[in-house]
């Protein structure tokens, strides 16, 4: 079973290429849309809630790991970022096979794989086990939240995209909200269990939940508009009709036009400096917090839920408005700048738990909100097999963020003993992250 690409290829599957046009804003569509969000969404969100909790409740296994294994700042945060080298490494020929398999087989084996390496990091003793470990679920998960970015491609044109991208990511937040206080009480009230580390017991009890999902998906998404039986022929070709309307637009539709487009590597550096904001925040909260004198990791937890409501609440508000006003490059420039903002605070705030928390929730508002706003640049003129390698791409190349934000913190703070220098580092990418979408995106590419 083939996903759709874009409508504008169908005449070569024999398809009608030119469905009939329907009023993209009349009661129907809006309708029908609202259907297909309830379909998907809720089972994207929590899915996404799941994948963010166990890619980074690493930070929150870091307050008791390194002292049970010995582990330095340096070695935690090359091992936290390996991560994103198995994933930067099979990134794009994830996406490739998911445009090729389908959503719902290939979602469903990236979930059920990464459960079970997420699960085995309670078994690390060594930090060459960890680096493994830690390599091979990056590997697992690859392909998973570009997947999705493509899959919303599918179903919804660009003018109704940003709000849905910004409800499925708003499991980024959601998994602090929610996660933080649970990883804290589990390392809390699971700790000596059956002679296991808290630590152990976060990693094996928040994997279940992948495996689960991973059924779920595969028996509950739908890979293509024309196969669902929830919609009638009408509604199946009002979907088509904004879908291939919205792909006329779009420039870059093969992976050559895209591996060659300066515009898609520039993207790439763009995202790369908010990531670097994002991981900060994703490793080490938990660690800004302590620091500021909080030690019990429940308390800690219930803190960590302040800039992650706060980052869910702007990024639904800016989804809304960018929409709104079909405006894209100041709803992802602004907030990165806010961003910066939030990280020199708390750099300057070490030890002052007010501050720091205040400064971290600027961080988070930020960061959350000028990712999820990103997304809407590169979809604006990607279409076909050209967007799959093309979100791919940018994703992947973005996330070594991931690699190299822990990494240069670990190694700052372990020479500095404060992680002020590596939150000053973060901001400058930030700042030029923002500029560089304003100087370099031109608004008529995006703004739809």
């Amino acid at each position: 079973m083939q996903p759709d690409t874009t409508l504008a290829s169908a005449a070569h599957d024999g398809h009608d290429s030119h469905p009939a046009h329907f009023a993209s804003d009349d009661a129907a569509a809006n309708a029908v849309f609202k259907r297909a969000a309830w379909r998907f969404i809720p089972l994207l969100f929590v899915s996404y809630v799941v994948a963010y909790l166990d890619r980074v409740n690493i930070g929150f296994a870091k307050l008791q790991m390194l002292s049970d294994l010995q582990f330095s700042d340096a070695v935690y945060g090359f091992g936290a970022g390996l991560f994103f080298l198995g994933y930067f490494l099979f990134e794009v020929p994830s996406n490739l096979l998911l445009h090729q398999l389908g959503a719902r087989r290939w979602i469903a084996r990236i979930m059920i794989t990464w459960g079970v390496l997420s699960a085995a990091t309670a078994w690390v003793d060594s930090p060459m086990m960890f680096y493994v470990i830690r390599f091979l679920l990056g590997v697992a998960e690859a392909g998973f939240f570009p997947g999705v970015i493509l899959y919303l491609t599918y179903w919804f044109p660009s003018h109704r995209r940003g709000r849905m991208t910004a409800l499925f990511m708003a499991g980024n937040p959601v998994s602090g909200i929610v996660g933080a206080p649970l990883s804290g009480y589990i390392m809390y009230a699971f700790g000596g269990t059956l002679g296991m580390s808290g630590w152990r017991w976060l990693f094996i009890l928040e994997a279940i939940p992948a495996v689960i999902l991973s059924v779920m998906i595969y028996y509950y998404l739908d890979d293509r508009v024309a196969d669902v039986k929830w919609l009638n022929a009408e509604e199946k070709n009002l979907i088509r009709s904004e879908i291939y309307h919205d792909a006329k637009v779009r420039t870059h539709s093969s992976v050559t036009s895209v591996m060659l487009s300066p515009r898609v590597w520039l993207l790439c550096l763009i995202l790369f400096g908010m990531i670097m904001g994002s991981y900060a925040i994703g490793f080490w909260l938990p660690t800004i917090i302590r620091s500021a004198g909080i030690a019990d990791p429940f308390h800690i937890g219930l803190l960590a839920m302040i800039p992650y409501t706060a980052a869910l609440i702007s990024m639904l508000l800016a989804s809304r408005s960018a929409d709104h006003f079909r405006e894209r490059r100041w709803h992802v420039s602004v907030p990165a700048l806010v961003a910066v903002a939030g990280f020199c605070i708390c750099a300057m705030s070490e030890n002052q738990i007010v501050p720091a928390i205040f400064g971290l929730s600027l961080g988070a508002m930020g960061v959350v909100t000028a990712v999820a706003m990103f997304w809407a640049l590169p979809t604006a003129f990607l279409g076909g097999a050209g967007a799959a390698a093309g979100i791919a791409l940018i994703n992947c190349t973005g996330n070594l963020a991931g690699f190299v934000s822990p990494a240069v913190i670990g190694w700052l703070k372990t020479q500095t003993h404060s992680v002020s220098s590596g939150l000053f580092f973060v901001a400058a990418m930030l700042g030029l992250s923002a500029v560089l979408v304003l100087s370099f995106i031109p608004a008529k590419v995006v703004n739809r």
